[in-house]
């Protein structure tokens, strides 16, 4: 099938070369012209395993082709998703701009029979409003639907996630539109959920607050283990052993970031009050956890210390999580907000997440090329990303390097008896000191 792509972003862009790998032919549009010679020339413009890799294979096989024109590859189209971002409102809603503007587009651009499909994280309700407002703009007589197709791969892991699915959802409303969409997923092989577009669109909201729910739990039960001389990792791993529980999203440590649980979960609770006037406890709750939880280790090292006044503090890990290159909700921002209003000299380093904060900080911050630079000479350093070289870096080498080895750790990278062993002050999540 003839299938275009607006947007080229983590789920945009996966989404389109993993079609293209099914044996689809793919067009991916965006508006950025330096990305889109960038990706013709078989680069990723972001940072994900395995990704740059698939992009060369496709593009010799002739399945992908990336383009400015938005109204050429929509009218050449069988099938357009919308991929494009919808970030976070200064309210907490869901900013949907991007999404209306790249309907408009559609509705200009088409002239046959078209589905389009919507990618994005959108709030309930959108797909139909979408769906009214391209039968109100496109030429008369032709057949134009919404289906509502969910995503929910995860940074760092996200080609796999969308090659080997563990279910593909899809919300439609008519046979028709039913019938492509299993005409493009049937490819992957992989389970497949069909239903309305409400149930499609609640789906992937319910699904990311629960792992949310998940995390804001364990770490809630890693704090009161603090104070009971309980280890966390032992509760949790416990815990896993009851198939009805599981290991995932059992790992304490200071909350979550990215570009989803945070925003889902914000969208869903203002959505729920401002149209429904439903009162979501569990979410309310998540949010405020998770906001307490990012800094909760800057207030214990305060405590500690007393002021940062002054302090050379080393901040390791900038991005949300391992794998990828997006610093979105990190919680070293949170962080390192706190130390800059504090007074304390901060170095960073991150394999992959300095260039946001440069773009974001510039000379407020010093940026290392390693772990051993950022670490030299400092009073205390922060673990905010549990990188593999951060989390392989030698106990030894925080006392041969700082100036006192205080390591407040977020991800809890090390075993506590060997920090100890080491001569390391060393604070982890939800463990003994």
């Amino acid at each position: 099938m003839k299938i275009a792509v607006a947007g080229t972003g983590y789920v945009g862009l996966v989404t389109g070369v993993c079609l293209a790998e099914m044996g689809h032919d793919v067009t991916c549009v965006d508006i950025d012209e330096k990305k889109v010679a960038l990706m013709d020339s078989g680069k990723s413009p972001i940072y994900e395993a395995g990704l740059e890799e698939l992009m060369q294979k496709v593009a010799a096989a002739g399945k992908i082709q990336y383009t400015t024109d938005a109204q050429t590859a929509y009218n050449d189209a069988e099938t357009v998703f919308i991929a494009v971002g919808t970030p976070e409102s200064e309210d907490g809603t869901a900013n949907l701009e991007y999404v209306y503007q790249t309907a408009t587009t559609i509705a200009e651009s088409v002239d046959k029979d078209t589905l389009v499909v919507v990618k994005s994280t959108v709030p309930i309700g959108t797909n139909e409003i979408i769906e009214q407002f391209l039968k109100d703009h496109v030429k008369p007589g032709l057949h134009i639907e919404v289906a509502s197709n969910p995503e929910f791969l995860a940074q760092g892991t996200a080609v796999k996630d969308t090659l080997e699915a563990s279910r593909i959802v899809i919300g439609v409303e008519s046979d028709w539109a039913k019938e492509k969409m299993y005409e493009i997923f049937s490819p992957f092989n992989q389970p497949i959920v069909c239903t309305n577009r409400a149930s499609a669109e609640m789906i992937k909201y319910a699904s990311n607050i629960f792992l949310a729910l998940k995390v804001s739990y364990i770490n809630e039960i890693a704090n009161f283990c603090e104070l009971i001389g309980a280890d966390v990792e032992t509760v949790a791993k416990g815990m896993s052993y009851d198939p009805r529980i599981g290991d995932k999203f059992l790992k304490a440590g200071i909350g979550f970031g990215g570009s989803c649980f945070p925003k889902d979960t914000k969208a869903l609770f203002h959505l729920a009050k401002n149209e429904y006037d439903f009162d979501f406890k569990t979410i309310d709750s998540i949010i405020s956890i998770n906001n307490d939880q990012k800094v909760r280790l800057f207030y214990k090292a305060k405590d500690d210390f007393g002021n940062f006044l002054g302090k050379k503090v080393a901040v390791l890990g900038l991005t949300f999580k391992a794998g990828t290159d997006d610093t979105r909700e990190s919680a070293a921002y949170y962080n390192i907000d706190l130390l800059l209003e504090e007074g304390a000299e901060i170095t960073v380093y991150d394999p992959e997440g300095i260039p946001a904060f440069e773009k974001e900080y510039g000379k407020k911050l010093k940026y290392a090329t390693n772990i051993d630079d950022a670490i030299n000479g400092k009073d205390i350093t922060f673990i905010m990303t549990d990188w593999a070289e951060i989390k392989n870096y030698p106990a030894e080498r925080f006392v041969a390097l700082m100036s006192d080895a205080n390591i407040y750790d977020g991800r809890n990278c090390y075993e506590t008896k060997v920090m100890k062993a080491a001569g390391v002050d060393y604070y982890s999540i939800g463990r003994e000191k």
